[in-house]
C-alpha cells in the first residue's frame, strides 16, 4: 500500500483533523485504523465492521453505569429519579434517544449509502465541535425521520 491510496489518504486527514481539534477519541481511532490496515491485522476488518459497533456500545454502557455499579451513585440516589422532573424528563429523553439510536441501526443497515455522509458529519462534530463519536446511530435515526426508515 502506498500513500497514495485513498483509503489511507482519508485516515490520516481524519487523523489531522483530531489533532488540529485537539480531539484525542478521532486520532487514536483512526491511528488505529491505520494500523490495522497497514498490518497483517487488516484481515479482520470484516470482525470490526461486524462487531465494533456492538463493543463499542458495550463499553460505553459499561461507562455509563459505573458509577451505579462503584456506589457513587447509590439506590437511594437511582430511586429518587423517579420522583425529581427533571430526571424524569432525562428518562424520556433517554427513551427518544435509544428509539432513535435503534431507527439509526435499521437505516444503515438498509441503506448503506448514507453511511459515509453520517461519519463525514459525525467526525466533524466530534473534530471541532467536540463532541463525542456517539453521534451516527442518533444522526442516523433523525436521518431516517426525514428519509423513512429504510
Amino acid at each position: 500500500m502506498t500513500f497514495s491510496d485513498p483509503t489511507l489518504l482519508i485516515l490520516l486527514g481524519l487523523a489531522g483533523l483530531g489533532i488540529i481539534s485537539h480531539n484525542m477519541t478521532v486520532t487514536w481511532a483512526m491511528l488505529a485504523l491505520l494500523a490495522v490496515r497497514l498490518t497483517p491485522l487488516n484481515g479482520y476488518f470484516p470482525l470490526v465492521e461486524k462487531y465494533g459497533l456492538s463493543i463499542g456500545i458495550l463499553i460505553l454502557t459499561i461507562g455509563v453505569i459505573a458509577p451505579i455499579a462503584s456506589g457513587k451513585i447509590s439506590a437511594h440516589d437511582f430511586f429518587q429519579a423517579f420522583l425529581n422532573w427533571k430526571s424524569l424528563v432525562a428518562i424520556a429523553v433517554g427513551v427518544a434517544v435509544s428509539w432513535l439510536g435503534g431507527r439509526g441501526v435499521s437505516l444503515m443497515s438498509n441503506q448503506p449509502s448514507v453511511v459515509s455522509g453520517l461519519l463525514i458529519g459525525t467526525v466533524a462534530g466530534v473534530a471541532l465541535f467536540r463532541g463525542v463519536p456517539v453521534g451516527p446511530l442518533i444522526a442516523a435515526g433523525l436521518l431516517s425521520l426525514l428519509i423513512g426508515k429504510s
